[in-house]
């Protein structure tokens, strides 16, 4: 990906909706000449898709938290991923480096709702143990793809 191609995937990661008219007067190019590189772009599988992001409060998510997991032995990511993915309270799992095997972000509508998910994914017989935080202010959320140099 060059650097053209990352000035537009930035624009659509701002704004998604944007035209490729809009995009290509930004970035110094037609709109068919933006369309063809973000049809490339998909194609390479460097764009996976288009969506909408939604301020969880308004879907009646109020209680953000941390959880980390501390798993049995020999418990694979894709166990980890499979066990998690039926909570559609989880918003993103990843494997992390640390004390802890997996860092796990989830949303609930109030406080309870958060104990229970946390009991309910302790449960898990790949979970030996876990650690939880709750968010009490976010203060930085980035969703946009800026270069990583």
């Amino acid at each position: 990906m060059n650097e053209l191609d990352q000035r537009i995937v930035h624009a659509l990661a701002e704004d998604a909706r944007r035209s490729y008219a809009d995009i290509g007067a930004e970035v110094g190019l037609s709109a068919p000449a933006v369309k063809r590189r973000v049809d490339r772009l998909r194609a390479e599988g460097a764009i996976t898709g288009f969506t909408v992001r939604v301020d969880p409060a308004a879907l009646g998510w109020e209680t953000e938290g941390f959880i980390e997991l501390f798993c049995r032995r020999n418990t694979s990511p894709d166990s980890i991923h499979r066990g998690l993915s039926r909570y559609p309270e989880v918003a993103s799992a990843s494997t992390v480096t640390g004390e802890a095997d997996a860092i796990v972000q989830v949303f609930a509508s109030d406080m309870r709702h958060f104990e229970r998910v946390l009991e309910r994914i302790a449960g898990e017989p790949f979970v030996e143990r876990t650690k939880s935080v709750l968010v009490l202010s976010p203060l930085l959320r980035r969703f946009s793809s800026g270069s990583p140099g």
